[in-house]
């Protein structure tokens, strides 16, 4: 039995797996990050966007 268990802890099968599997949930950890914070300025660039088009007049922009 004991054997079986040092042949287990020493097997490097699965090794790939395990590195991908960390890789894959630090990319995710950090797209996250970005995402969050990004989402406090995109927001307030889209209220000053939103702000300015409610206040233009039709056919105040592109006019000769």
């Amino acid at each position: 039995m004991l054997s079986k268990i040092k042949k287990f802890i020493s097997s490097e099968e699965g090794a790939v797996t395990v590195d991908w599997v960390v890789l894959t949930a630090a990319v995710v950890l950090m797209a996250g990050v970005v995402i969050i914070s990004l989402l406090g300025s995109t927001e307030t660039l889209g209220d000053y966007v939103g702000l300015f088009l409610s206040e233009a007049e039709t056919g105040e922009m592109g006019s000769n």
